[in-house]
């Protein structure tokens, strides 16, 4: 018998943190590039489970190797964090905490699928001001909506993204992972 979630497709995103110069807590957040299903988007790195991962924590490290340049063997995946399911495209994404030990000098991305890459620091997206609502449209709505989101600089961050930061940040906060909060640097 087939149910209303077995049409939903696996994939992961990595949440990739690390301690910039100043030894402030850093996220990296990519801008996808316009057209697309996501199109320009703020979003964790991430996609698609492939038939040759071998985990979904797999799939989270190979798309942001893909997508950003950023190699598994600088990322320590922390914890796994509640699975999200996208409202309207039918994705069941597993988001993955990885600490970046050691950022390298130049992240090369995608040009395909990365117009940008963010480095926002958790303080940014922690202040009572950076949280807001805009008018999105997207392409399955009927018309636009006023949507929750973050402010990054001036891109807004929502849906998805949002969602997972939500949830994410109070527990960051709360020192959850005390190893990711310590000053370093």
């Amino acid at each position: 018998m087939t149910t209303h979630t077995d049409n939903w497709q696996e994939a992961a995103v990595l949440i990739p943190l690390y301690h910039n110069k100043d030894g402030k807590l850093t996220l990296l957040l990519a801008r996808r590039t316009e057209g697309g299903m996501h199109g320009g988007q703020i979003a964790f790195p991430g996609g698609k489970r492939e038939p040759g991962d071998t985990s979904l924590a797999e799939t989270a490290l190979r798309e942001t190797a893909e997508e950003i340049g950023l190699s598994p063997a600088n990322v320590h995946i922390v914890t796994q964090l509640p699975v999200q399911e996208t409202r309207t495209t039918r994705f069941r994404v597993h988001p993955f905490l990885g600490y970046i030990s050691v950022l390298p000098a130049n992240l090369s991305r995608s040009e395909r699928e990365i117009a940008e890459i963010l480095h926002v620091q958790v303080s940014t997206l922690t202040r009572p001001e950076a949280e807001g609502v805009v008018w999105m449209d997207f392409a399955t709505w009927d018309e636009p909506r006023q949507v929750p989101c973050y402010f990054a600089g001036e891109y807004p961050v929502w849906g998805l993204t949002y969602r997972i930061l939500r949830q994410f940040l109070p527990r960051l906060l709360a020192g959850e992972w005390p190893e990711l909060t310590e000053r370093r640097g």
